[in-house]
């Protein structure tokens, strides 16, 4: 029979669960029974801290205050990410991928406009004006900016524990999402292949129409229970380790990273997250390429310089191992996964909760409005993410392969032509004649645009020969206009935003 969709369980809490149940509370919970059952046994990993710029819009469409956001969730400003050491590994090797397009990207081919400077240099500091805001410190909005509103574009970062708390308790008390503390022992299914309820040990049975896996690795109903297989990326993406330590600031008023600090190491790379009242540092590295105490050799010798030997040898270091992988699908009959439970890609790049986002967005969109509507569904959003995770890993290997470093077999490893996914490999043969656009990426809602590729392409020394129509002396007039407004922005915004550290100050003095 043919039954309307009227109950949804989400099982699994963290940022998740509840940032799903939130985005699909908004949209509707006056027409659903929204339940999230998650384990008082299980604890969350707590260690996502970076976020896209698309959060913002997610927590505006929720109904959250973003000074409450700010106050509550220990959060900071994020625009963008700062590479160290990944091309040649000398001291005065870095680049930037900033959230802010390329001046006059709709316009002009930005490697004309950065060939067109006088003195070229780094190219995102040449067409973004946001680099150096990120390298002064700077906050990418003024004291009386508007909530999520931006002069320069941002994402968060944040302490993912409080973030998880934050959302329940938005979640339960504004948006009415049932919450069921409770450990699921089973799961039953009926005739059709559906599943029909979970079995809790305390509060009975949970009956739903859609069930969204949010268990994490676990990944309890569609990897347990549907036992839709796993397909792993470590051939591709080597990385299967990580050690994290939360680290204080010795100086209350220490300034607060505008970015995230990505760091190369012989066998991996350290993240570097500064929020207002400590930082997040962690090294994702591969089991193959290092053993684990080597790593933690590593991780401390990079914490000794801003926190001193000693406190680098006492620092408290967790590990956390993952195969690098996701499902063969991501939706079967009425299941669908949703964050780790669906898969995981190393942290590089902050994928995991725009991941995250854009699942429990597309199952808010296309909420089938019966049980037989299910099918059509899960092949769309099956689709879907497929195409989604190809494309996260074509971007993330694209930091690897053009790497010039020699200092390990890690790095030589990851430029082996076999490991290069045939996509990437198709790209890289186009980009030597002419830049990333947007015909190079056609869905909507791409994870990474073009510009992204753009600003790690030509920040790691990738070189694009033009053709001449893209150099001509119109074009290259125009070029040099953006070029000139971009040095100009630079100025306007480093006389006019304050520190990070003061607006953030300012946003948690919630009334």
């Amino acid at each position: 029979m043919d039954r309307a969709v009227k109950k949804v369980v989400i099982v699994g809490g963290g940022s998740a669960g509840w940032l799903t149940a939130g985005v699909i509370a908004a949209e509707h919970g006056a027409s659903l029974d929204i339940c999230l059952v998650e384990s008082p046994d299980v604890p969350t990993i707590g260690v996502g801290e970076g976020t896209w710029p698309s959060m913002r819009d997610t927590l505006r469409k929720i109904g959250v205050s973003e000074k409450a956001f700010f106050a509550e969730c220990d959060a900071s400003f994020k625009q963008g990410s700062k590479f160290i050491g990944w091309n040649t590994g000398s001291v005065d090797d870095f680049y930037y991928h900033p959230f802010s397009l390329p001046q006059g990207f709709f316009e002009i081919n930005s490697l004309s406009l950065w060939q067109s400077s006088a003195t070229s240099g780094a190219f995102a500091e040449a067409v973004c004006a946001q680099v150096p805001v990120c390298e002064s410190g700077r906050a990418p909005k003024q004291p009386s900016t508007p909530e999520y509103a931006a002069v320069v574009n941002y994402a968060y970062h944040l302490d993912a524990g409080k973030f998880g708390l934050f959302l329940q308790k938005h979640c339960t008390e504004k948006l009415g999402v049932r919450h069921v503390l409770d450990h699921v022992s089973s799961v039953n299914g009926s005739a059709d292949g559906f599943i029909k309820s979970l079995a809790t040990r305390q509060h009975g049975e949970l009956e739903a129409d859609l069930f969204i896996d949010c268990s994490g690795g676990a990944s309890l109903l569609l990897g347990q229970y549907c036992q839709e297989p796993f397909i792993s990326r470590q051939p591709v993406l080597f990385n299967d380790r990580a050690l994290a330590v939360q680290v204080p600031y010795a100086d209350g008023r220490r300034a607060i990273a505008s970015a995230t600090l990505s760091t190369a190491q012989r066998a991996g790379w350290v993240w570097d997250i500064g929020l207002p009242t400590r930082r997040g540092v962690g090294y994702v590295y591969s089991s193959a390429h290092s053993s684990d105490s080597q790593a933690e050799e590593d991780l401390r010798a990079y914490l000794e310089p801003s926190i001193g030997k000693k406190n680098a040898a006492a620092a408290e270091l967790r590990q956390l191992k993952f195969n690098p992988g996701h499902r063969a699908s991501f939706w079967q009959k009425n299941c669908v996964a949703v964050g780790m439970s669906a898969g995981f890609i190393e942290p590089l790049e902050a994928s995991a909760l725009a991941l995250v986002e854009l699942s429990a967005a597309m199952i808010r969109d296309s909420m089938p409005a019966t049980n037989g509507l299910m099918d059509i569904a899960a092949k769309r959003f099956n689709e879907r993410f497929q195409y989604r995770w190809d494309r996260v890993i074509d971007f993330l290997k694209l930091h690897y392969v053009l790497s010039q470093r020699r200092d390990s077999d890690y790095w030589s490893d990851h430029r082996d032509a076999s490991t290069i996914p045939d996509h990437l490999q198709e790209l890289l043969r186009l980009w030597r004649h002419q830049a990333p656009s947007r015909l190079d990426f056609v869905q909507t809602e791409e994870i990474f645009p073009a510009a992204s590729y753009q600003y790690v392409l030509y920040g790691m020394g990738f070189e694009t020969e033009q053709a001449a129509a893209a150099t001509g002396t119109a074009k290259m007039a125009l070029a040099k206009r953006h070029y000139d407004e971009n040095a100009a922005q630079v100025q306007r915004l480093l006389g006019g935003l304050p520190s990070n550290r003061d607006l953030l100050e300012e946003l948690r003095k919630v009334s």
